[in-house]
């Protein structure tokens, strides 16, 4: 296929997908609960980073997750009494468990206890005037800086993926994706210093194996350097928004296999 006929039916794809009927099969109905600007950010947050697996499970668990916390994420998270943390210990999702929670509740609690969103602690100055293709690794890393100082339990590390150890951030980017995209059904826009020009594509399991029959995709490794070789290209398609083809390829190859895996 030519890259003009690749065009053609990754925008077909994308308009077929990007709607109000996606949210209620995809984690992007749990923070899709909330009016708030904080909650929509903690409950996607917690959504995007248990997202891998059957995507019914994750949402179960999300949903699970959001309950425990009084159907009130951000409430809870800067009301809550020590012992309401009790109730969370036991929850599991996968090798997500409710310590792993917990330390990200403390560590929510003392962020927003000083700033009114998430978005500054992700996409600072900083990481604002760094150069497009830039942004999303310094905004990344920039996060990792700060949990870092954060006293935590080593294990809840592998939660929370970092491009500079080579991982291609899925969830993180999918977060991204929901909290940065304006104007869409589905995704909030919610963070407006963000331009979506830098957004990263999410490498999926159907994203990156349709991206590969493509030809959009020549690398067989799901890390970070994938997917900067992914979103140059869509970029190249859509400068001002790479990303709106996440929509288009995991369409794609949920209609090829008929699975609903995250």
């Amino acid at each position: 296929m030519t890259d003009s006929e690749i065009k053609d039916l990754l925008d077909f794809w994308a308009k077929e997908v990007e709607e109000n009927a996606f949210i209620p099969h995809d984690p992007v109905q749990i923070p899709h609960r909330y009016s708030r600007l904080q909650d929509i950010e903690l409950a996607g947050f917690f959504a995007a980073i248990m997202a891998w697996g059957q995507r019914k499970t994750i949402i179960n668990s999300a949903q699970k997750l959001m309950l425990l916390m009084d159907d009130a994420p951000f409430d809870f998270v800067m009301q809550h009494e020590e012992s309401d943390l009790q109730r969370l210990r036991s929850f599991v999702h996968r090798t997500l468990n409710g310590e792993d929670v917990i330390s990200m509740i403390r560590f929510f609690r003392q962020w927003y206890s000083g700033a009114p969103s998430l978005e500054d602690l992700f996409f600072g100055k900083d990481v604002l005037e760094a150069p497009v293709e830039d942004q999303v690794f310094r905004a990344l890393e920039r996060f990792q800086g700060i949990w870092q100082t954060f006293p935590h339990e080593k294990r809840t590390d592998k939660h929370l993926a970092s491009p500079a150890k080579g991982s291609a951030c899925k969830r993180l980017n999918m977060y991204f994706r929901w909290m940065v995209r304006p104007h869409s059904p589905v995704d909030f826009g919610i963070w407006r210093k963000v331009s979506p020009a830098v957004l990263m594509c999410p490498l999926d399991v159907h994203v990156e194996r349709v991206a590969q029959e493509l030809g959009l995709l020549l690398r067989n490794k799901s890390d970070w350097q994938s997917c900067c070789e992914l979103t140059d290209r869509l970029r190249a398609f859509r400068p001002h928004d790479p990303v709106y083809y996440d929509y288009a390829l995991f369409g794609i190859g949920v209609a090829r296999n008929k699975e609903i895996i995250a």
